[in-house]
């Protein structure tokens, strides 16, 4: 084998590596900070969030930080924060929102999928995604209510000055 051979084998190596490299450093569209647009909540407005803040971040070896913290109607402030694998595995939830624990999976870099449960019973699943300009995070959240199910949408902005 000449040396030109192998430049070029080396060459090939290169170019076949380096989508993987790009995307390994690519960052998921929904790490920031993001605000709730209480607007788009399908409830009455008096019972409605007064606000609802919701960070998430790329955590140690692959894992993935979800921080919520909700000022409810009345003003009473709640709280909830999770790091756990992105490969489905449950991991616990601390704070005093209703969540203990939680799996999660990214079937996409701008799609993360979230399982909650709290004392041993299924609560939710919702599934937050980030639009073509990364300005708009949108939550669909499906759960039971009286036996029947019911999805509800809504719609998160991405803080000011935040990433």
């Amino acid at each position: 084998m000449t040396t030109r051979h192998v430049a070029a084998l080396l060459a090939i190596g290169a170019l076949i590596n380096m989508p993987v490299s790009a995307a390994a450093s690519t960052a998921s569209p929904l790490v920031g900070d993001w605000t709730l647009d209480v607007s788009t909540l399908p409830m009455p407005p008096e019972v409605r969030p007064q606000r609802v803040a919701l960070a998430f971040r790329e955590g140690p070896e692959g894992q993935w930080s979800t921080r919520v913290e909700i000022v409810d109607a009345k003003g009473a402030r709640l709280h909830a924060a999770s790091t756990v694998a992105l490969d489905g595995t449950p991991g616990r939830a601390t704070g005093t929102y209703w969540v203990d624990l939680v799996a999660a999976k990214m079937p996409s870099p701008d799609v993360l999928v979230m399982q909650f449960v709290y004392e041993g019973i299924p609560r939710s699943t919702r599934v937050y995604s980030v639009s073509a300009d990364g300005a708009v995070l949108t939550e669909t959240e499906s759960y039971f209510r009286d036996g029947a199910p019911v999805l509800r949408t809504a719609h998160f902005k991405r803080a000011a000055g935040k990433p």
